[in-house]
């Protein structure tokens, strides 16, 4: 048993021209570890080859051993924390991707999900390909090996116009970085400077860590080369409505850091003064499930004029798995990991804020661990609309049968998670918190409104089941 989130899809960081390339790699994948918990990997460049280190584990686990950087010599290397949103969670599926082919080496790292993988896979297969791995990011690197075309720019233009989804790619050759954002730009991906280096990463939190300079996002359907020449950049693909991931500032990214243009801590706050506007109620205090819900709690008590307090606690120390007593204790999976101050409850009317409901029976646990502490009356107010569609762009959540939203009413919900009231933000509450000045955003798993049609997926039965019962 666990406390039921939906997982991070993966976090990617590259440093250029750099004699610590591999030693800053390794702090800028520290820093996203929030958004991959299973494996992590680096991949250097000396200048002539490639070297590569990668392994199951958390980034301190993995690259602890201090004489592990002395195997990942040079001036330039990529990394990759990962959770598998394609592909099963075993060692040989790690990133970055390491091949060696005719034109040289090649190591890529991607952040997202492709589509129309399975579709492509096939058609690989057919004509001979063999794959090492079950994951989709394998599929560009045959993709980019088969092409024609002379330059490797041509050849990664060439490559991604066959591929449909999200993506943010890292690419590291003996002698460049190449750094991609689909066209869509449903993937974070942000570009700084650390002295003469060039650094690349998901979000910009990692460049803070190692004090580089964040000089801007990669525009979606952007790719920047960077060489011993500097850095240059294109738009080869056909420009679309960029549609960045709405989810990304209600859950994924860290409040610290800068994306789509905004502080996801202060787009949170909004996020919590806007829903206190649609959901206020009288009540004594105002709580937050940490650690994702406490900048929209922190907003809900402002707007609200109510008392912020810690009534959670979170133990930050418990791993992905643990071993429960035989003699069974009720609700322990959420209770080793959250623990209610009842000083601070007891007697009370409490807002409960939490950033989203996913299968229910997490916020079941909670509701009913805060009423036993002695609260009063226990009020469930979410910072986003109800979570009702699955995400096929790189975040694992469940099928549409698991979110109770997609067959439950909003009072339905309430009465099984045991509220005395329930409140989510709007749809439209969420994106005048977040503000659309520059772009819309891809709000998929509240809407349904898929940016990119499922077409042809081959044989992946349960997005053929989607597009035929869910897309109209």
């Amino acid at each position: 048993m666990h406390l039921y989130r939906p997982e991070e899809e993966c976090g990617i960081f590259g440093i250029f021209n750099h004699p610590e390339a591999s030693n800053l790699t390794y702090l800028g994948l520290y820093a996203l570890q929030h958004r991959g918990q299973e494996a992590c990997g680096i991949v250097s460049s000396d200048g002539e080859n490639l070297h590569t280190h990668k392994a199951m584990g958390l980034v301190a686990d993995v690259f602890g051993d201090q004489n592990t950087f002395s195997k990942l010599p040079g001036s330039a290397a990529i990394g990759h924390v990962r959770y598998s949103t394609a592909g099963s969670s075993v060692i040989k599926n790690t990133q970055p991707i390491m091949v060696e082919y005719s034109r040289g080496a090649i190591a890529v790292a991607h952040d997202g999900n492709i589509v129309n993988a399975q579709l492509i896979r096939s058609e690989l297969e057919a004509y001979g390909s063999i794959f090492q791995t079950s994951m989709d990011t394998e599929i560009i690197v045959h993709l980019l090996a088969t092409a024609r075309d002379d330059s490797l720019v041509e050849r990664i233009t060439t490559a991604l116009e066959r591929i449909e989804g999200a993506y943010c790619l890292l690419f590291l050759t003996e002698s460049r970085m190449i750094a991609v954002r689909d066209p869509y730009g449903f993937r974070p991906l942000c570009i700084g400077k650390l002295g003469q280096s060039y650094v690349v990463a998901s979000e910009s939190c990692a460049l803070d860590l190692i004090e580089a300079e964040l000089i801007r996002e990669l525009e979606p359907g952007e790719m920047i080369v960077i060489d011993k020449n500097g850095m240059s950049s294109c738009m080869p693909w056909k420009k679309v409505k960029p549609q960045p991931c709405i989810f990304e500032f209600v859950y994924f990214a860290r409040p610290d850091s800068f994306i789509f243009g905004k502080n996801v801590y202060m787009v949170r706050k909004q996020m919590g003064r806007q829903l206190a506007r649609e959901h206020g109620i009288e009540a004594d205090l105002v709580i937050a499930v940490p650690d994702s819900g406490v900048p929209a709690a922190m907003g809900y008590a402002e707007e609200a004029g109510l008392p912020f307090e810690l009534g959670l606690i979170r133990n930050h120390y418990v791993g992905r798995t643990f071993i429960e007593p035989q003699q069974s204790i009720r609700h322990f999976g959420v209770k080793i990991k959250l623990n209610p101050v009842r000083e601070i409850l007891k007697g009370k009317r409490v807002v409960i804020i939490d950033d989203s409901i996913v299968r229910g029976t997490t916020s079941r646990k909670i509701v009913k661990m805060v009423r036993n502490a002695g609260a009063s009356e226990v009020h469930m107010r979410i910072s986003s609309p109800p979570t009702s569609y699955p995400c096929y762009y790189g975040i694992d959540t469940p099928n549409r049968k698991e979110l109770i939203s997609a067959s439950h009413s909003i009072d339905e919900i309430r009465k099984y998670i045991t509220a005395d009231t329930l409140g989510y933000l709007s749809h439209e509450g969420l994106t005048e918190a977040v503000g659309e000045e520059n772009s819309s955003y891809c709000t998929a798993c509240f809407s349904g409104d898929y940016p990119i049609r499922f077409q042809n997926m081959g044989r992946n039965p349960q997005l053929d089941l989607f597009e035929k019962e869910y897309i109209k």
